[in-house]
């Protein structure tokens, strides 16, 4: 099977990551994978939400969204319509989740990390690319915590990524672009650690029914995607020391 971009069933798209991409975030970057491009903010709040006041501990959670114009037709900002998507919640409480799980919370003292994922660029793959990119800015915001000497280690426990498999054709994939992802068999996301625990998978058959082997085969491919990424964030990010 020859994909639409030449690339080879296990292949990951090119992916980049530029930190400080926005100036006055204490975490941002732009992160690209293929044509798709998420830019990735961190902010620190020195409070926390009501359900963790005095509990000496803090809390990291975020926001995504998709600007009108970064799919091939112009789409409404949810904020005219009033109302958030299913969509939007279930790719935002992801984003949270994945960071929440490589987090040590006490380390990280009474304070939020709120980040924002903003699609300016849709080619498939945005919440992956949101959690990818995501934790290397809130690892950077806490650098900056580090450095501003507002806590004393960078309370990170593992490293994060996430990218998407699938079947298209009958042949397992890496890293579905959207004109492979809107007609494949099956597609499936998938977020793991550094030690290569799990934090979700989502997976669905359009059409037929996945077997067993077929899992485990969509599992090898995302190892080798996920683990080329975190290689990219560790580059990026640099020391956690």
């Amino acid at each position: 099977m020859t994909r639409s971009d030449g690339r080879a069933p296990n292949e990951m798209r090119a992916v980049t990551i530029k930190k400080h991409f926005i100036k006055h975030a204490e975490g941002s970057v732009l992160i690209q994978v293929g044509d798709t491009k998420v830019i990735c903010n961190a902010s620190v709040e020195e409070k926390v939400p009501p359900f963790l006041r005095d509990k000496k501990q803090g809390w990291v959670t975020a926001e995504y969204s998709m600007l009108p114009r970064s799919t091939h037709t112009r789409s409404s900002r949810e904020s005219s319509r009033g109302k958030v998507s299913g969509r939007t919640q279930e790719i935002q409480r992801l984003i949270g989740r994945s960071l929440r799980t490589v987090v040590d919370m006490e380390q990280l003292g009474e304070r939020t990390i709120w980040i924002d994922c903003d699609v300016i660029q849709a080619d498939g793959g945005t919440r992956t690319a949101s959690i990818t990119g995501a934790f290397v800015a809130m690892c950077l915001a806490m650098k900056q915590l580090k450095k501003e000497k507002k806590i004393k280690t960078i309370p990170i426990k593992d490293f994060v990524a996430a990218t998407s498999v699938g079947v298209l054709a009958g042949k397992k994939i890496l890293d579905l672009e959207y004109s492979e992802d809107s007609i494949a068999e099956v597609d499936m996301n998938i977020v793991k650690t550094g030690r290569g625990g799990f934090v979700e998978i989502q997976g669905t058959a359009e059409q037929e029914p996945f077997t067993d082997k077929d899992m485990e085969a969509m599992l090898s491919l995302a190892n080798k995607g996920i683990k080329e990424l975190i290689t990219l964030q560790k580059k990026t990010i640099g020391s956690l020391d």
